[in-house]
């Protein structure tokens, strides 16, 4: 008689990689975030629009935030599970926001988060700082998987 041992496939889980960076809110800085995003995103397929989507958050806390104060600051944090999913925020100093509306009434930026990412919102309050975060799964990840 032979005895065979069975044994689950388990599907590896790569390891989560965190990045975070604070800088000066200046709009000049945006691009600074936007090359540090990228940098952390090398080889990700979803990187174009997660760049995309960090420029517009951080952006959103250099005009419409109490980060726009002289001395202010946002911090970008990046988290990143190869093949699931990007997630990124932007952490701001709070402050009523001073959104600027379109004509049509409506504010873009987030719009345009809205579309590229699979989910998306903003926490916090206008007394400890905002945090506008997206996340953006992984193109190709297998389908049903979540983390």
């Amino acid at each position: 008689m032979t005895r065979t041992a069975s044994r689950r496939s388990r599907r590896a889980i790569p390891p989560v990689s965190t990045w975070t960076r604070e800088f000066a809110a200046l709009p000049e800085q945006v691009g600074q975030a936007r090359r540090f995003l990228a940098d952390a995103l090398g080889g990700c397929p979803a990187a174009d629009d997660a760049v995309l989507c960090l420029s517009e958050l951080a952006a959103n806390s250099v005009l419409h935030s109490a980060s726009r104060r002289s001395g202010g600051v946002f911090t970008v944090r990046a988290e990143i599970r190869r093949g699931d999913y990007v997630r990124i925020e932007v952490r701001d100093e709070g402050g009523a926001w001073n959104e600027r509306w379109g004509a049509d009434l409506h504010a873009h930026g987030l719009a345009i988060v809205r579309a590229l990412s699979d989910e998306s919102g903003v926490d916090g309050d206008a007394l400890t700082g905002w945090v506008a975060w997206a996340r953006l799964a992984w193109p190709g990840r297998a389908a049903g998987s979540q983390t």
